[in-house]
């Protein structure tokens, strides 16, 4: 039997990259999927590369610091799925980077409404939702960055970041008796569009030294970080809620 089999999920920053890779892998699994992200024309795609394969899914395009986007995917689950069982909050961003010094006010808060703040407007509609449902299990993406290494100029994506494993323990613990989970993620290096890796100029010797960082010698592919994703939406993690668990290939321990 599929591991999220008449599941209903959410994922958001679906247009490319982790959450890209997390809705074909949750729809392979059998769950019917709401997909959001800025890019309407890459949403479209994926949800006809979903649906041609058999699985049934929708999307929602906006940006996911608007609160009014939040509501909505969840009114979109509710009324064409019929529930919420499974949300993976990952859309985020690096923001704005630099000395804290030198970082605008408006860099630092762009970066936590995008990264801290939709995960609790997420978070917001989500929980009633599945609630409603008996249950169901949130996750977001976080980082090593700020949890386990420190790395200089990425303090409004480390602090934000950070933010979310303390939402994510209170959510545990508030909603644990009904039947909801709550846990992060935190990958390491990942082979996705935005990666610093193939940023225009990025060279052979950069793709080295990140690759260099991990115990593993390598970044990782988003289909892996998906895995850990589906192993927390299923029922394969029944008993884990309040974690942030290393999806990290070693960076964080890694001292060669």
């Amino acid at each position: 039997m599929k591991g999220l089999a008449e599941k209903v999920a959410i994922v958001t920053g679906a247009s490319s990259g982790i959450g890209h890779a997390t809705a074909k892998l949750f729809a392979r699994e059998g769950a019917k999927i709401v997909v959001t992200a800025r890019r309407q024309v890459e949403l479209d795609a994926l949800v006809d590369e979903i649906e041609a394969a058999g699985g049934q899914a929708i999307a929602v395009a906006g940006d996911i610091k608007d609160e009014n986007l939040a509501k909505t995917v969840v009114e979109t689950a509710v009324g064409r799925f019929g529930g919420l069982d499974v949300a993976f909050n990952n859309a985020g961003s690096t923001g704005e980077m630099g000395p804290v010094p030198d970082m605008s006010l408006a860099g630092w808060r762009n970066t936590l409404d995008t990264n801290l703040t939709s995960a609790f407007l997420g978070a917001k509609y989500q929980v009633p939702a599945m609630i409603a449902r008996g249950g169901g299990s949130l996750i977001f993406t976080g980082t090593f960055v700020g949890h386990t290494v420190g790395m200089p100029g990425m303090a409004a994506y480390a602090a934000s970041k950070a933010g979310l494993i303390g939402l994510i323990q209170v959510l545990a613990v508030e909603f644990g008796p009904k039947g909801l989970r709550a846990n992060a993620i935190l990958p390491g290096g990942t082979d996705t569009p935005s990666s610093i890796t193939n940023a225009p100029g990025a060279t052979r010797e950069l793709l080295a030294f990140v690759e260099g960082l991990h115990a593993l010698k390598r970044m990782a592919k988003p289909e892996e970080i998906a895995r850990s994703v589906l192993h927390l939406a299923s029922d394969a993690s029944s008993f884990i809620t309040g974690a942030a668990i290393l999806v990290d290939g070693g960076v964080s321990i890694n001292r060669t």
